[in-house]
This record gives structure tokens, C-alpha cells and sequence, in this order.
């Protein structure tokens, strides 16, 4: 089974139902549909075809991480900042990070490899999963992100990503 919203029924939440619920919060979003992107080289191919122009847009990557403790971790950052998890670990203020297995990372965040996004706290707030952002994330007019799925991106302004995370009751530790 891949990350795109064929799957998505498979999933605890669709992203079909993640959707809706940011439009009964009154959540506005652009939603752009797309090939399956599985990573960062993926996402650049189809970016331009929904970037405005003149906005400071961030655009993520997104990492799910275990520490030695075997604690969960989210860390989306901007989608080209180098990732060097010992340094990481050491500004976190962590024991040595790995990446969780493709196992956990649906069970913790309802997710699959290719669509891990800030989004998949909807689940993971209630796993004891850990969330990191981007500095550069209050600077950004515009953020985006996966709705759960691969072949799908929301583009959310600052404020509304922050709604959301409210909404959540997501605590963001900004790194």
C-alpha cells in the first residue's frame, strides 16, 4: 500500500475526513492534488505548479524520529536545511535519534512513508509524540504541507497552521 488517498480509507483518519474538519473549524486552505511525492527532489517537480508569486513560502520536509528512550518525535523543517541527526539530537536536547519504523510511524501517526506531515499530530497528540517546527515557520506567509496523503498538498497560511495546532492541542517546540 503507498501514502496516496487511494489508501486513505485505510487510514485512522482520511485525509477526506482531516479535510473537512479544518473546514468545519473554519480552517482556509488551498488544496492542490498531484502525483505521489515521496521526497524533497519529488516535491520541487510539481512546486512551481501551485507557489504564488511573492510569497514567503516554507515548504517542508517532515521526520519522524525515535530517541533512545523510545520516545516519538516530529520534526518538520524547511525542506532544504541539512539534517545531521546527532547535531540534532545535541539542539534538542536528546539522546541519539533514529528514524522510527515505517510500522510505528502508521501506528503512532497514521501515516504512511512519503506523507509525514505536521498534520499527522491529529493522531499523534494522543501518542505522546513530541512536535518540532522550523523557526522559519514565523517568518513563512504560507506553509506547506501533506493532508495526511502523498499526492496531496495544503498550502496553510502561518496563522491558520497555528489555528490548527491550537485546535490540536499540539504544544510546537521551535527549533
Amino acid at each position: 500500500m503507498d501514502a496516496s488517498s487511494q489508501f486513505q480509507d485505510s487510514l485512522p483518519v482520511s485525509s477526506d475526513k482531516l479535510l473537512a474538519q479544518l473546514d468545519a473549524w473554519g480552517i482556509s486552505y488551498r488544496l492542490h492534488s498531484h502525483a505521489p511525492l515521496r521526497t524533497v527532489a519529488d516535491a520541487k517537480t510539481v512546486e512551481a505548479g501551485f507557489m504564488q508569486a511573492g510569497e514567503r513560502a516554507l515548504r517542508l520536509k517532515t521526520l519522524y524520529l525515535r530517541d533512545k528512550k523510545k520516545r516519538n518525535h516530529l520534526v518538520s523543517l524547511e525542506q532544504d536545511r541539512d539534517v545531521d541527526l546527532k547535531a540534532l539530537a545535541a539542539e534538542l536536547g536528546l539522546g541519539n535519534l533514529s528514524f522510527g519504523s515505517a510500522e510505528r510511524l502508521l501506528e503512532t501517526l497514521g501515516v504512511r512513508p512519503g506523507a509525514v506531515t505536521p498534520l499527522a499530530m491529529v493522531n499523534g497528540v494522543n501518542q505522546d509524540v513530541h512536535f518540532y517546527m522550523d523557526k522559519a515557520a514565523q517568518q513563512a506567509d504560507v506553509i506547506y504541507m501533506h493532508p495526511l496523503v502523498n499526492d496531496r498538498t495544503v498550502a496553510l497560511t502561518r496563522q491558520a497552521f497555528l489555528d490548527v495546532m491550537s485546535r490540536l492541542s499540539v504544544t510546537i517546540i521551535w527549533v
